[in-house]
């Protein structure tokens, strides 16, 4: 995946924006879809294997159309697994989180991925991390605590522990990505996690299938396939803009989370929720935007 050009034209930047706000959308929808077959009785394996099985239709159909299916040459196999088996744990949290809490506030939780992403980067990169950066990681963690509200009879402890998490084994995925990124390309990195997750999926499931019914199915079908055209628009996004321009819209996942909780299970957003998560999203693009002053100037000694 090549990244776009320095000085990217004003309607390809704009492109890159509604790829992102639409891939957004698909995850906030596919959040909705697990929140809602798990509360059928569909273990999280088997939401699992149907999101990552029939994503390989738009996958397939991306590849083939594009890069060819010779991108699936690796040179970092094992990068794959490292990177597959952290990013699934993450997925395997992250299902089970939506079954606990409700879907806005699962989401804002996933927002505090960038914090750890800062400091995994210090402990497993080595990278310099510096004084206003883990500022912000603070401040996001603050963040965190006014949306757990933590006070007896009030905390959820098992769904926030299970969305933090997620949101770590995400973080590390980054990292891992990070890892491989300089051999592996993006549909390559895609291609292998997926089949990482129809495997999980199916082992297990082994243990413990519940057969859906027909309008279940269904759904865990559309998961696979709005998973996996989600993942295509991030990349598509990613390919038209500077990641500086897009991933602020990232947080628009609240907002699709929002209105779908609202609409399918009439759940009204905790004041706290919001209030912790804009202090989380803020904190995660005042880091953003201290990385991309980092790989600017290359010359300077890093002080972030």
């Amino acid at each position: 995946m090549s990244p776009p050009p320095a000085h990217t034209p004003a309607n390809q930047v704009v492109l890159g924006i509604a790829f992102r706000v639409a891939a957004m959308a698909c995850m906030a929808c596919l959040s909705a879809i697990v929140k809602w077959t798990g509360s059928r009785g569909i273990p999280v394996f088997e939401i699992i294997l149907f999101r990552n099985l029939f994503a390989f239709v738009p996958l397939g159909l991306y590849i083939a159309r594009t890069t060819g299916w010779e991108v699936l040459k690796t040179q970092r196999p094992f990068g794959h697994l490292a990177r597959a088996t952290v990013g699934l744990a993450g997925m395997v949290c992250g299902f089970s989180a939506v079954q606990h809490l409700p879907l806005t506030e699962a989401t804002a939780l996933q927002f505090t991925s960038p914090l750890f992403m800062t400091a995994l980067s210090a402990l497993l990169l080595s990278e310099k991390v510096g004084r206003h950066r883990w500022g912000a990681v603070i401040v996001g963690f603050l963040g965190v605590l006014i949306m757990a509200r933590p006070l007896p009879g009030h905390m959820n402890v098992i769904g926030v522990t299970l969305g933090i998490l997620s949101a770590l084994g995400a973080a590390g995925a980054m990292v891992a990505i990070r890892q491989i990124a300089d051999t592996e390309r993006g549909p390559t990195i895609v291609f292998y996690f997926t089949l990482g997750g129809v495997v999980l999926g199916a082992a297990g499931s082994i243990f413990h299938w519940v057969t859906p019914d027909p309008s279940t199915l269904a759904l865990l079908i559309l998961a696979g396939l709005i998973g996996g055209v989600g993942q295509l628009f991030l990349t598509e996004a990613l390919r038209q803009a500077p990641i500086g321009v897009i991933a602020p819209f990232d947080y628009t996942q609240l907002i699709w989370a929002g209105v779908l909780g609202l609409v399918i299970w009439g759940e009204l957003p905790h004041p706290l929720t919001l209030v912790g998560a804009v202090v989380v999203a803020a904190s995660g693009v005042y880091i953003l935007h201290r990385e991309l002053r980092r790989f600017r100037r290359p010359e300077a000694s890093p002080r972030n």
